[in-house]
């Protein structure tokens, strides 16, 4: 069975942020993500996670929340100091939170031109990326991120070999790719190779696992026959209680 952990930006959306570390750790979760932490002092985070004897796992830059504004500056021609100013604040929030991954968002843009920054943007990023921190990439489906550039896996994969660092790899979610490839399964079998962090929800509205048209006990089947053993996150719109969604985890 993969190693689950929690969104807590998606989960328990009804309870103060802080407490959702409980709420995870009472769930049985043993690591947390949070895309956008950067409202709350980093010591503040340090100590729900010690509490709950929790690992954090992942962020996104930029910060902060990008809520009413940019979905990231990595592929904005004019926009580079901006993406390595947000990259700096997000590994230090990173490095003080113990985290592994730092998800690089890409921006609103279109074309070779954007790509090309986008290339140069991450080599730029990994050279100064600390040991032990891997950046990654997430395509966003066109229903969730209207304009939003990196959109395509095969757009993903290819700006990853461009890139050709170690620590530049593929987040794969199953909730985008169903949307964007029609079929999670073969999706994450032809990516495989590319991946190092899994998230999790159901298509086509982003609802828990076994409310949609994704086959998540043949995902899950996939993702151990693969041999990857990095945390499979529950990226997931509850709507309603957390708890009474989680049924899933059992059924895994």
């Amino acid at each position: 069975m993969p190693r689950f952990a929690a969104n807590l930006t998606h989960l328990w959306p009804d309870l103060p942020f802080l407490d959702r570390f409980d709420a995870a750790a009472d769930a049985g979760f043993k690591a947390v993500e949070v895309l956008f932490p950067y409202d709350f002092p980093a010591g503040d985070i340090q100590k729900a996670l010690r509490r709950n004897g929790l690992e954090m796992i992942l962020i996104n830059a930029p910060p902060p929340n990008y809520t009413g504004g940019e979905r990231g500056f990595a592929a904005i021609a004019g926009r580079e100091d901006r993406f390595a100013h947000d990259m700096r604040r997000a590994t230090r929030f990173a490095q003080a939170l113990g985290v592994s991954f730092i998800h690089v968002m890409a921006g609103v843009a279109q074309g070779d031109g954007a790509r090309a920054v986008m290339v140069e943007n991450l080599k730029r990023a990994c050279d100064l990326a600390p040991e032990g921190l891997t950046l990654t990439l997430e395509p966003l489906c066109p229903a969730s991120a209207p304009g939003y550039f990196l959109n395509d896996f095969d757009l993903a994969a290819g700006i990853i070999a461009d890139v050709g660092a170690d620590n530049l790899a593929l987040q794969w979610d199953s909730y985008h790719a169903q949307e964007i490839t029609g079929d999670a399964l073969s999706s994450f079998a032809a990516l495989r190779p590319l991946i190092r962090h899994i998230q999790i929800g159901d298509a086509p509205d982003r609802g828990p696992p076994g409310k949609g048209t994704v086959d998540f006990a043949a995902l899950f089947r996939a993702i151990d026959d693969s041999g990857y053993d990095g945390w499979v996150s529950a990226e997931y719109t509850p709507g309603g209680s957390t708890e009474k969604t989680l049924g899933w985890m059992k059924r895994a």
